[in-house]
């Protein structure tokens, strides 16, 4: 009983909290979605015969619980972008008053064994807090065209006039980000692969071998075919084989690809999610679309 309580105590702050954020919300989705978190923060889980029978609920058959929470998370009404965006605003205007550039982190992680989250993330202090994601059902890369869809709808909560950089690993240092960037006026430290094309001048060569030259900054380097031009920093560390090559629109130099190191507040974040987050690979959801939220 007292397990029911707190999850009746959480629902009714949850409730009130929607209800301030989001005044045009219906209160059916919003009770709706009040008990759901609330089951889900109680039973620490995404399996929804686990999260079923965690639901406070009259009855005591779980499957009239999964029936319920099928229902719900069937129903395209229920949009995380809306949900979150008054919740990610707070937090990107708050983050405005420190007077630096906004560090978004772009990465991906794996759901369960047939989907991935790509997930776009603030740093807060140490840490990284989500603002959007996207499911997909692929064992690869989620594509360019998810990546700018999810950093467009996350753009338009940034509030005006505002400095950001990007922060991605090597899967999303392609020209085609780089151009979306720099057409945005965004900053950014993207981890570049090796194996890039790379023209310094007349002179044509990898990033690969760039990073190997002995050097460490270069300047307007066009990369592959697109001869998209960027500015690059070479990260030589002990700990690692291989150097970190990084693109960024900043001059480079020692502190500026250094920022690269700001996008490792994500790893907590995925740690968590996976070693003492909600299993979120045990889930019996199928359809990304629904599994995103």
């Amino acid at each position: 009983m007292a397990q029911v309580n707190g999850i009746v105590v959480w629902t009714e702050g949850i409730k009130a909290e929607l209800a301030k954020r989001l005044p045009k919300q219906r209160k059916t989705q919003r009770d709706k979605l009040a008990v759901l978190v609330a089951t889900m923060l109680h039973v620490r889980s995404a399996n929804l015969v686990e999260l079923a029978a965690g639901l406070p609920r009259e009855s005591d058959r779980w499957d009239m619980g999964y029936q319920w929470i099928s229902r719900f998370l069937a129903n395209d009404l229920v949009c995380c972008d809306t949900v979150m965006e008054p919740f990610a605003r707070e937090i990107l205007a708050r983050l405005t008053e420190t007077g630096e550039p906004i560090p978004l982190i772009l990465d991906q992680t794996t759901a369960s064994d047939r989907h991935q989250i790509l997930m776009l993330s603030v740093r807060w202090g140490e840490r990284a807090l989500p603002l959007a994601w996207r499911v997909e059902e692929t064992e690869g890369t989620i594509g360019f065209a998810t990546q700018k869809e999810l950093l467009a709808v996350v753009a338009g909560w940034l509030p005006a006039d505002l400095g950001v950089v990007l922060l991605a690993d090597r899967f999303y240092g392609t020209p085609a980000m780089i151009r979306w960037c720099r057409d945005r006026g965004w900053d950014y430290r993207l981890r570049l692969k090796s194996n890039l094309v790379a023209r310094c001048g007349t002179t044509k060569t990898t990033t690969g071998d760039l990073a190997l030259s002995g050097g460490y900054y270069f300047e307007a380097v066009a990369l592959t075919g697109q001869r998209v031009t960027t500015n690059i920093g070479i990260i030589r560390d002990p700990g690692h084989a291989e150097p970190w090559i990084i693109a960024m629109s900043a001059k480079p130099g020692y502190l500026t690809t250094l920022g690269y190191a700001d996008r490792w507040g994500i790893e907590p974040m995925f740690s968590d999610f996976k070693s003492r987050g909600f299993g979120l690979e045990q889930t019996h959801i199928q359809y990304p679309d629904r599994l995103a939220s």
